[in-house]
């Protein structure tokens, strides 16, 4: 079975012509057999794509050719089936969406911490350890001793900051000086965003783990570890744990939520169609549009035939995507 290689990337940089990247950026990735998904805004380039390993350090030479990405990073890892459908390259006005547009990344992010240090910063008593992500994915599998903000989107997440600077609150002042704060994301880009926007709030010792979850479950022995659980990813792989082994979660089709065995077992559980997550919030129409959906690409899957894989539409272009 061939082996696709799958790449995590992101920067931070101003790209005023960001518009002008989408065409020929979409164009090589499907000349390359490279699938995913790439978001281009003024603030710079996130996303993950996928494919014979040609094809996608095709794609990564393409983009480090300009000057801005040179120093583009990007994550690696290998699995035997390709991890998405399709090829996007959206244009969005944010790579991750916050909604606070004066906090810029690119010049107000904290401090790096690498993941070999990480440990010993996240242990000292008085550093406050924030979890960036949404509740769904805390859930299964965050840092010990790391507070869960619970929030639906990330663009809560500037609310529940200004509430919990305020007196008893999470990251409120002592004596009139603001914690050291410590946060993390599963690939480093929405972490980067969070420090910038505390920076923007007054606090000065930020940290950030640098690479994210998937940089230390890579690097860091698990015996050493401080991670609890698995790290949810955006794509076909769902979860990964330490050394980046797959993870024990499949993927609902409806709400794109993480399902466990035990949701498995769920009366309102149907494969495809609705999980205990979001059986109540679809209605009977929709769950039959799924089931058609389900059947069809059971049907296609047994023919040999793409059924999801479309191209991207010029509708398509601006629609929500995760980030």
């Amino acid at each position: 079975m061939p082996r696709f290689l799958t790449a995590a990337l992101y920067k931070f940089v101003e790209l005023p012509d960001f518009a002008a990247l989408q065409s020929p950026l979409l164009a090589l990735c499907e000349a390359q057999g490279v699938k995913g998904t790439l978001l281009l805004a003024s603030e710079g380039i996130n996303g993950t794509i996928a494919g014979p390993e040609s094809g996608v350090r095709a794609v990564l030479a393409w983009l480090r050719s300009d000057q801005r990405l040179a120093q583009l990073e990007h994550k690696e890892s290998w699995t035997d089936v390709q991890a998405f459908y399709r090829m996007k390259v959206r244009l969005k006005k944010e790579i991750v969406t916050m909604g606070v547009p004066e906090v810029h990344p690119a010049l107000m992010a904290g401090q790096y911490v690498l993941p070999a240090h990480w440990n010993a910063l996240v242990s000292s008593p008085d550093v406050v350890l924030v979890d960036t992500r949404n509740s769904y994915e805390v859930k299964i599998g965050t840092f010990e001793g790391a507070i869960n903000p619970d929030t639906r989107t990330f663009t809560e997440l500037p609310g529940w900051v200004e509430r919990e600077m305020l007196e008893g609150g999470k990251l409120a002042s002592v004596n009139g000086k603001k914690p050291r704060v410590a946060m993390f994301c599963t690939g480093g880009i929405r972490c980067e965003k969070s420090t910038a926007l505390l920076r923007s709030r007054g606090f000065e010792e930020v940290y950030h783990l640098e690479g994210g979850i998937l940089k230390y479950l890579e690097t860091v022995p698990e015996s050493q570890s401080l991670w609890q659980g698995e790290c949810f990813l955006f794509d076909e792989r769902v979860s990964v744990g330490h050394a980046l082994a797959p993870g024990t979660l499949s993927l609902c089709r409806s709400c794109r939520n993480p399902v466990s065995d035990d949701d498995k077992k769920s009366p309102l559980f149907e494969l495809g169609v609705s999980c205990p997550h979001c059986h109540a919030q679809t209605t009977a129409t929709q769950k039959a549009g799924y089931r058609e959906r389900q059947k069809q690409t059971l049907l296609a899957r047994v023919r040999q035939q793409g059924h999801i894989g479309v191209k991207q539409s010029s509708s398509d272009e601006t629609k929500k995507t995760d980030g």
